[in-house]
């Protein structure tokens, strides 16, 4: 399941509801104490735990805190009676718009704990007497509803709640179905939560203030955690081996203490066995070092933070690989000790994982840099007008201008050219391939360096958004030139054509459109073959190479389900191949070299490109 919506009523600084509207990627920012961290917090405490008593609003008698979170991409089957599949539509539990809406209030009016959620769904749900209350009767009471009502049970299983409620529910007149909070509290509605609870997707939540000092014993040695939480998993395993091993020994030993007393039986009443073993964590030790062999421990307050998120990253995608859900993290200020470099790496880096199929990012930053190298779309803006939070979507100009007057975002002065492309992962592509040419001797600009340096921009414009895109790129007043795909073979016009003609009449602007389907045709079969031998593409320039790869990787994985049943998937045909493009261009990229490049753009694209932006960046 996706979350794309959070409300929050009488939460912190948010008395009032106030609707929060999510994507795969969200970048909150605002000053400090604006209500960034209260947002991940309340996400925290909606996924893993209770509130504090003092988390209801200061400013309010209520004290009755809501967490409303909005889902989508919803499994399509449940199975909650009798091993019957239901889904969430037939037993009216989705919202008027199709979603799932699932609420948690907490009473913080208490004195210590605060105890778990009442929890409901609100749901477009039949309102009519005899109707409304089907989901919380037992198997009895549904039978005696339905002789009420003169249901048709003779194709029912009257063993099974799902075909009780249908059958009752289709004698209904009107159902007089409205949007009502329905509460988790029943025999069935309460099996129906625990089934929805395995698809909800595990949320890891990052702290700006999460210790890292060389005290902390996950900043000493992550791995630590690793150790443990693996030995936990096994723990009845390793308890049984135990135990038999100690048994063993203690009858080698009591067998010994025998011997010597038919030998010396005063010595033999001065002994005692006794075996005790160590805890099972003490076997093992794994540390994370360079090739300098200086531990982590021993590192910059920044590198031993890099590690932490990371070890952070890879335990929650581990949990919710085990549990086979999405992920969700929430990360709070990356930017802490980290050189401006690393920051960028970061961004890079969280973007790639935010188009990873089931997992999203939410960031919370008040640094400038950092907000304005995300898309536009993926910005909110969180800030206090006439006393109230507010939480202004990035897609406004309006916005925009309130972003910058908050946080003094300027225009970059040190920017000598916009470079548009379609994607991000097109980015990727043309910064291995400059560092590949230039390392290898050749007089080509690294661009990855003249990105960090700030003096490059990439645009990563998505086709469709490319007009969006440039019209706004022309107030900068700067060298633009854009990157388009060909897509249709010849004769036919490239798919942009139009679009190209009109941008190229602009001064300072240039525009290439490939010769080839897109950037992944200009990468070897022979490199694509270094990370999957069994591809099967062979050079051709209009090829779909992204999904030839998907498919080799996909056959090569040992997957019972053939790749004709991945193609009939729309959404699972989507993710392969995104997963692809994301390889092509990362992996598969950094395997190129002068020679294959050479042989496979024999037209010398990728060189000519580079020649011009060289040119301008040495202006």
């Amino acid at each position: 399941m996706r979350l794309i919506q959070l409300r929050l009523n009488n939460f912190r600084c948010y008395q009032s509801e106030i609707t929060i509207d999510l994507d795969r990627l969200v970048v909150f920012i605002g000053k400090n104490d604006a209500g960034k961290s209260a947002i991940l917090d309340a996400l925290e405490i909606f996924f893993n735990g209770v509130p504090d008593a003092d988390d209801a609003t200061v400013a309010s008698s209520d004290k009755q805190v809501r967490i409303t979170c909005v889902f989508d991409k919803l499994p399509q089957e449940l199975i909650i009676d009798e091993q019957r599949h239901t889904d969430l539509a037939s037993e009216y539990l989705l919202n008027r718009d199709g979603k799932l809406e699932v609420i948690k209030s907490f009473n913080c009016g208490v004195t210590g704990k605060v105890k778990p959620a009442n929890v409901y769904v609100k749901a477009l749900h039949p309102r009519a007497d005899n109707y409304s209350d089907l989901l919380s009767l037992t198997n009895a009471k549904l039978k005696q509803r339905a002789k009420e009502v003169g249901a048709d049970l003779s194709t029912a299983n009257q063993a099974v709640n799902t075909e009780l409620r249908r059958a009752i529910w289709a004698t209904a007149g009107t159902l007089d179905l409205a949007e009502t909070e329905l509460e988790l509290k029943g025999e069935t509605i309460e099996k129906a939560w625990e089934k929805l609870k395995t698809f909800l997707p595990v949320y890891a939540h990052f702290r700006s203030d999460r210790p890292s000092t060389d005290q902390d014993e996950e900043a000493q040695d992550p791995m630590k955690s690793a150790i443990k939480e693996a030995i936990k998993a096994q723990e009845a395993k390793l308890s049984e081996i135990a135990g038999q091993v100690k048994r063993e020994v203690q009858e080698i030993a009591n067998d010994t203490v025998r011997k010597i007393r038919e030998m010396n039986p005063e010595l033999a009443n001065q002994l005692t066995p006794r075996v005790s073993n160590k805890n099972w964590d003490s076997i093992f030790s794994v540390s994370l070092t360079g090739d300098d062999d200086i531990p982590i421990n021993k590192r910059g307050s920044g590198t031993r933070r890099l590690v932490l998120l990371n070890f952070f990253r890879a335990r929650a995608e581990r949990e919710a690989l085990e549990k086979d859900s999405g992920v969700i993290y929430g990360i709070e200020e990356p930017e802490t000790s980290q050189h401006p470099i690393n920051q960028k790496m970061l961004i890079a880096a969280f973007e790639d994982l935010a188009n990873v199929p089931g997992c999203q990012v939410f960031i919370t930053t008040h640094t400038p840099v950092l907000a304005r190298r995300f898309e536009q779309r993926f910005l909110r803006f969180v800030t206090r007008e006439a006393g109230k939070t507010k939480i202004l979507n990035g897609d406004s100009d309006e916005t925009l201008r309130k972003i910058k007057d908050s946080l003094g975002v300027l225009p970059d002065h040190d920017i000598k050219l916009f470079v548009g492309v379609e994607g991000r992962h097109d980015i990727s592509f043309l910064k291995s391939l400059s560092r590949i040419l230039k390392d290898s001797g050749e007089p080509y600009p690294d661009l990855a360096a003249a990105e960090c340096s700030g003096q490059l921009v990439f645009i990563p414009m998505s086709g469709s958004n490319m007009d969006l895109w440039i019209s706004r790129l022309q107030k900068f007043d700067r060298p633009e030139f854009y990157l388009m795909d060909r897509d249709n073979p010849p004769p036919a016009d490239p798919k942009y054509k139009k679009l190209a003609e009109e941008i190229a009449k602009r001064p300072g602007t240039t525009v290439w459109t490939t010769n080839r389907k897109e950037l992944e045709n200009y990468l070897h079969s022979d490199a694509i073959r270094m990370i999957c031998p069994t591809y099967g593409g062979t050079g051709d320039p209009f090829e779909d190479v992204p999904e030839l790869f998907a498919r080799a990787v996909h056959e090569a994985s040992g997957t019972a389900a053939p790749w004709t049943n991945v193609v009939a998937d729309a959404e699972k045909l989507e993710k392969k191949v995104s997963n692809a493009k994301r390889r092509l261009n990362g992996e598969v990229a950094l395997k190129m070299t002068p020679d294959l490049l050479s042989d496979i753009d024999k037209d010398n694209e990728i060189r000519t490109w580079l020649c011009k932006i060289g040119e301008v960046l040495r202006l």
